[in-house]
């Protein structure tokens, strides 16, 4: 797709990077294990909110074969508080493979990545981005909002279209510095709120809504080894959703199990899976 004044765009964006350039841990690596962990927790979270939990994740889990042996309450217990618990429970699974198929090695193909639990075709590409500076381009929320202002582009342009701008306009052999340049132009310059450009997806309100009680339940669980279930249903009484089918989702997610009655109790309870 013809993109005009594409080499004059790339010099507005290089030059707001190297005068606005923010610092966050996960830029001063290209390790591609802590990669992927910051990739996957800035989906739907600000970067700000991201730094202290990116830091502590790493003392406790430095490297694919901690994560992969570390119990999933554990895991879980470091991630309360990110939002989205599915995510760590698929970088966990995401851990055990990479350690069965790939040496312990995260991938640095895109293909192979995006075959990871979790992973989708941003991600499989930011993440050789930022550790191999790999020469290919990654479209998120806020990259697409640019482009779409920028270039004065139909809001309701195609992802493959979109990104066949973000491939015309990517500056070969300067790819981690270039999406890092975009972020920031993203997140300082050129703001959903200034743009009037709004995401594909938007967020629900998140105190009472589904994925506020399913995080609770998951916050409970990681801090109690078992709850019965009868007294989960009556602190929750009020839930304005099912809370059988919310408990059935996370059992059916791999996130929490039903315990088997023992000839002490016939109580059904809960705890996190494994």
């Amino acid at each position: 797709m013809l993109v005009r004044n594409s080499d004059l765009f790339r010099e507005k964006i290089f030059d707001f990077y190297s005068q606005n350039r923010r610092v966050f841990p996960w830029r001063e690596t290209t390790d591609r294990y802590s990669i992927m962990i910051s990739e996957i927790m800035l989906q739907q979270t600000q970067a700000e909110r991201v730094v202290p939990r990116f830091d502590a994740w790493l003392k406790s889990f430095p490297d694919i074969s901690h994560l992969a042996a570390a119990p999933l309450r554990e895991v879980l217990a470091l991630w309360s508080g990110l939002g989205y618990n599915s995510r760590a429970l698929r970088l966990h699974r995401s851990a055990s493979i990479i350690m069965d198929c790939y040496d312990g090695v995260v991938p640095s193909q895109p293909e192979l990545l995006k075959k990871l639990p979790g992973i989708g075709t941003y991600t499989s590409r930011s993440i050789p981005v930022f550790a191999d500076n790999l020469d290919v381009a990654a479209v998120d929320t806020n990259i697409r909002r640019i482009f779409i202002h920028e270039f004065t582009l139909p809001e309701d342009i195609s992802a493959a279209r979109l990104q066949e701008v973000a491939d015309t306009l990517l500056p070969l052999g300067q790819s981690r510095q270039w999406h890092n340049a975009l972020m920031d132009y993203g997140a300082l310059m050129l703001t959903s709120k200034k743009s009037g450009i709004r995401p594909l997806s938007r967020q629900s309100t998140f105190q009472g809504s589904k994925r506020w009680y399913r995080g609770q339940l998951i916050k409970q669980l990681v801090q109690a080894e078992k709850l019965v279930l009868e007294e989960i249903k009556e602190k929750y009484a009020d839930c304005p959703w099912r809370l059988d089918e919310i408990i059935s989702e996370l059992i059916q997610e791999g996130l929490i199990e039903r315990c088997e009655s023992t000839s002490f109790s016939t109580l059904t309870t809960l705890k996190i899976k494994g």
